[in-house]
């Protein structure tokens, strides 16, 4: 990188990593960038991109590809939606060998990954890896996602026809790496998305496991919207000299530009109200897709049922739901098929989805940086956004603590039923609407008409399941169903799914803890149970008949 390209670094930055060169993504610092086509990458790459409308990359990209492409290591700083992902990934899979390059018949590691990109969460993982995918197809770049959830065999499988990319969460990255399916030695480009939310989910002991496992000749590159001391201690530890690239502008934090990119609306609402507000803002002019957030996932369920019934396409994202049923409601959502997703916190991270015009705090938020995370799907990637959040007059001390901490100015959200006239005027909602959708307006195809892919899910429940324990926030597991997925060992339920913090995730292999929690024929035998019980209903048996 020559010196013409450095602008100094602001105190705080230089304060936190001492040998960086700070780079701030300017208006001005990206001017003469047109295209893609202007960097140093492969043309069948750049082609890629633009088969899908992809030419003019964003500030966080201008700034990371020509630092990225010379192989320095880099410290990203971006606010999600700003399109980090092919800031990363473009480098990573430029680096890459290819089956149709000159150098693939002497290259000796063959099959062998030559990358790693570590996510938090399954969702954002797999948003990652669809891009990857995207970008490196003409190159014939091979790219497999790694996460629990899904069954291990064809992720073997896919490991030993042989890839050039994984990307993954950490737990099964580790389980496949322990078990030898695995080999990280020949990775020379590792990358680190969301690193402050690895760290809040407790992964920061498996990302150094991960990254021991690489080659000492990598080039890292890190990604976080904020920088906590544990962020920076691990770019200190395992990065050498790394690049600050912070793409905001000058004085803005990811705070304040995602404040600023939303318009805010708070209501105090009546809990016995709020499907019915939720309903006729959903007629609003100008709604697009919507995403409606909860606390717990129980909620989550029911606010979908009930707007299911009302005549609306709605699905449903939550830890309760097996990895395959989350999968479906996401393609139903980016494909439109439903334009209502309701979500417990484990969807505030990782989902990319375009055009969402409105996001909706059904019930709020715990604390400042949940409501920026869950705010922060729309509004993305230099577009706006509505952010609507209902309070109960219980949840009104969380309010002010998050009013206090953004300084958003509402200190006292405005008493709101859904026929007060304020909320029709506010939300732009058509006089005479109802709780209900018209027929006329019901076009969406609907989630059942996605697919319910058959994954040979692990730590699976197909559907919902009951809750119990104590549960997070959303009441599943670190990240929503478990940490990262299935079952570790398929009994004891670890790092990998299973336990979690709450919530029964019982394996598919763990025997049943009482009787209730075998399934039953009508006859009655409990599986694995030698006892017999028929049930009755008023003194005959079950399902009898006149």
């Amino acid at each position: 990188m020559t010196d013409s390209q450095t602008i100094p670094a602001d105190p705080m930055a230089a304060e936190a990593i001492p040998d960086e060169i700070a780079i701030e993504a300017t208006k001005q610092a990206t001017a003469d960038v047109q295209t893609f086509a202007d960097f140093s990458i492969h043309p069948d790459i750049v082609d890629a991109l633009a088969g899908h409308g992809i030419l003019t990359p964003f500030p966080i990209q201008a700034m990371t590809l020509p630092v990225a492409l010379s192989g320095h290591d880099i410290i990203g700083q971006a606010k999600t939606g700003t399109g980090k992902t092919l800031g990363f990934g473009i480098p990573l899979l430029n680096k890459v060998i290819a089956r149709g390059d000159d150098a693939w018949d002497g290259f000796t590691h063959r099959g062998k990954p030559q990358a790693l990109a570590v996510a938090p969460t399954r969702e954002l993982a797999v948003q990652v890896a669809s891009d990857l995918e995207r970008a490196g197809k003409k190159r014939g770049i091979r790219v497999l996602t790694v996460y629990g959830g899904r069954a291990y065999e064809p992720q073997i499988e896919a490991l030993t026809k042989g890839v050039e990319v994984v990307v993954g969460t950490p737990g099964r990255l580790i389980d496949l790496a322990k078990q030898g399916h695995l080999d990280l030695s020949h990775a020379k480009t590792v990358v680190l998305d969301e690193a402050d939310e690895m760290l809040d989910l407790g992964f920061l002991p498996d990302v150094e496991k991960l990254l021991a496992m690489t080659s000492p000749a990598r080039q890292t590159m890190l990604f976080s919207a904020t920088m906590p001391g544990a962020v920076v201690a691990l770019a200190r530890r395992y990065m050498t000299q790394p690049t600050h690239i912070r793409a905001m502008q000058e004085g803005e934090g990811d705070t304040s530009q995602t404040v600023k990119a939303v318009t805010q609306h708070v209501f105090r609402a009546h809990a016995m109200d709020k499907v019915e507000m939720l309903a006729r803002m959903l007629q609003a002019n100008g709604r697009g897709l919507t995403i409606i957030f909860s606390r717990t996932k129980r909620t989550a369920a029911k606010v979908a049922d009930d707007l299911a019934e009302r005549g609306f396409a709605a699905a449903a994202i939550h830890g309760d739901l097996g990895q395959g049923a989350r999968e479906q409601a996401l393609r139903a959502f980016r494909s439109g098929k439903v334009d209502v997703l309701v979500a417990t916190d484990v969807a505030a991270r990782g989902i990319d989805v375009e055009n969402v015009t409105h996001v909706i705090n059904y019930q709020c938020p715990e604390d400042e940086k949940t409501y920026i995370h869950r705010i922060g799907r729309t509004g993305r990637a230099g577009q706006t956004g509505i952010a609507v959040t209902f309070v109960d007059w219980d949840d009104l001390h969380r309010w002010t603590m998050i009013n206090k901490a953004l300084d958003l100015g509402i200190p006292d959200p405005e008493e709101t039923y859904s026929s007060s006239d304020h909320f029709y005027e506010q939300m732009d909602i058509p006089r005479g609407s109802k709780g209900r959708l018209a027929k006329s307006q019901q076009t969406r195809a609907g989630l059942d008409a996605e697919v319910l892919e058959d994954l040979g899910e692990t730590g699976k429940s197909g559907g919902r399941r009951p809750t119990g324990g104590r549960g997070p926030r959303d009441g599943g597991s670190r990240d929503g169903g478990s940490r990262d997925g299935g079952s570790r060992d398929g009994g004891r339920g670890s790092r990998d799914g299973g336990r979690g913090r709450g919530g029964e995730t019982r394996t598919e292999t763990a025997a049943p803890r009482t009787e209730t929690a075998a399934p039953r024929s009508e006859g009655g035998d409990a599986a694995g149970r030698g006892r017999s019980r028929r049930r009755t209903r008023g003194g005959r048996p079950a399902g009898a008949t006149d």
